[in-house]
């Protein structure tokens, strides 16, 4: 409780407002209104604005031209070809080709907002109410106001170039999906099955495990106790690009790993698939295909980075961590008479990704 003679109290008593803040408070701030409206060049001379709508439909033409583009460069550098040259001008062409097609859409829409629609200022009053008859009415008469100040209904060629020019960017996105279609051919009967595709790769009795990717083979004299080497198939290097060599070294990519031969769990039927402690594993993950390349040392586990899937090398590269539903395939190997690390033969299993229909 305060004190009756605290000086506190007599002071908070005794407050009152100033008397000029009193004045600032009452005095309400005017309403300093529109500023005058300039009139656009487009809006004072009738050739200009049909100069204005050119520019915007000739604009949406040239999407329409991009989008057509687009289609046409994917036609003509298929990435089929598996050449080098062709995957890259697919990729270059039809980039710009959409690209192109988006942009002359932006900028036909901008252009028509800022010389062709209606440029006068409104005032919106806003009120407390809503949900009556006149609300309803008030909303349809607003839209049919935009239609008229935009002049969507009344250009036709704008507005029918614009429609066009929509429809035609969605047109090479819609086309770029048959790439993820498998290209079929007489030739190649099994290209619509990928557990045939996946299920044999260049692997081959006696083909010799090279260095990726200089190709130069491997001796596993030269393997020292805890490394990880990445491997491809020696004949590898004799494939051409139009020939599939980078689909058939994705399918064979192979980690090798050396460790002492007692830290391997094996089964009986895998004994003879190791060679005095080294083991090989496929590197494409049995989640959704990424490679798998880093190797533990100490806890011997192979690691996926996309999402952290983790594989036991010591017991047929199980799975102990992460989405993968199931263990790497392993590829049996021995020594050839030069001492050079070779395939028994190709994996016994597909590899890649588990969601695959499997036999």
């Amino acid at each position: 409780m305060a004190h009756e003679d605290d000086p506190l109290e007599h002071e908070r008593a005794s407050w009152k407002p100033s008397p000029g803040l009193a004045v600032a408070v009452s005095d309400p701030v005017s309403n300093p209104g529109l500023p005058p409206h300039r009139a656009r060049v487009t809006d004072k001379d009738p050739a200009a604005m049909q100069r204005a709508v050119r520019t915007v439909y000739t604009l949406f033409y040239l999407s329409i031209a991009g989008s057509i583009w687009a289609v046409a460069a994917y036609m003509l550098f298929p990435i089929e070809s598996g050449r080098i040259i062709d995957i890259r001008n697919n990729n270059l062409f039809i980039g710009l080709g959409i690209a192109f097609a988006l942009l002359a859409i932006g900028l036909g829409a901008i252009h028509w907002s800022k010389a062709v629609m209606s440029d006068k200022e409104f005032v919106e009053p806003r009120h407390a109410t809503r949900g009556r008859d006149t609300t309803r009415e008030a909303a349809i008469q607003a839209f049919a106001d935009a239609n008229e100040e935009s002049g969507f209904g009344r250009r036709v060629m704008i507005r029918n170039s614009l429609i066009a020019a929509v429809v035609a960017s969605v047109v090479p996105g819609v086309v770029l999906f048959r790439g993820l279609a498998p290209f079929n051919s007489p030739d190649n009967p099994h290209a619509g099955d990928p557990v045939y595709l996946l299920e044999h790769t260049m692997w081959k009795k006696g083909m010799r495990l090279a260095h990726d990717p200089s190709g130069e083979p491997i001796r596993a004299a030269d393997l020292t106790l805890g490394s990880a080497v990445h491997v491809i198939p020696e004949e590898l290097a004799t494939v051409s690009h139009s020939d599939g060599y980078l689909e058939e070294k994705a399918k064979a990519l192979v980690l090798l790993v050396r460790l002492l031969p007692e830290q391997l769990t094996e089964s009986e039927e895998r004994k003879d698939w190791s060679y005095n402690g080294i083991v090989a594993y496929s590197k494409v993950c049995t989640h959704v295909g990424c490679p798998v390349a880093l190797y533990e040392q100490q806890t011997h586990h192979l690691l996926c980075p996309c999402h952290q899937s983790q594989f036991d090398v010591t017991d047929h590269a199980k799975v102990i961590f992460g989405p993968a539903a199931r263990p790497l395939p392993q590829l049996p190997i021995t020594v050839d008479a030069d001492g050079y690390l070779v395939a028994q033969s190709d994996f016994t299993e597909p590899v890649g990704p588990s969601f695959w229909e499997r036999h």
